[in-house]
């Protein structure tokens, strides 16, 4: 991930992502769908025991509320577009995902900005 992400299975510093299938289980076979749709449910649904990152598994696992806090505060200070410089950056991060402008525009400004349910939504999820 190039914006900074606060989860287990997303490295704080680097953003590495850790998931099987974009190294040991990749196939061919596999769909930018199906791996945009698991890479969905790692985000949702963490996997502290098999981390990228031991000090936000260990946060997740031993203080919830402070790992709740310091999400919040990651996605507020580096995921949330500020300008109207920010939106067309975000319209350029969700047509590198294999969306027209002009769709990726509509489904966030739908969405009030909120990439992730703008790309859920362009994905018919």
């Amino acid at each position: 991930f190039i914006t900074k992400i606060w989860h287990p299975n997303v490295s704080s510093q680097t953003g590495a992502i850790c998931l099987d299938i974009l190294k040991d289980a990749w196939s061919p076979a596999l769909t930018i769908k199906s791996a945009l749709l698991s890479l969905q449910a790692l985000l949702c649904s963490p996997e502290p025991t098999d981390p990228q990152d031991a000090q936000v598994a260990r946060m997740y696992l031993d203080n919830p509320k402070e790992y709740e806090r310091t999400a919040r505060h990651w996605v507020t200070t580096y995921a949330k577009p500020k300008s109207e410089g920010s939106k067309d950056e975000a319209v350029g991060r969700v047509c590198e995902m294999g969306f027209g402008k002009e769709d990726a525009r509509r489904a966030l400004v739908k969405h009030g900005w909120d990439e992730s349910a703008a790309v859920n939504a362009l994905l018919g999820m």
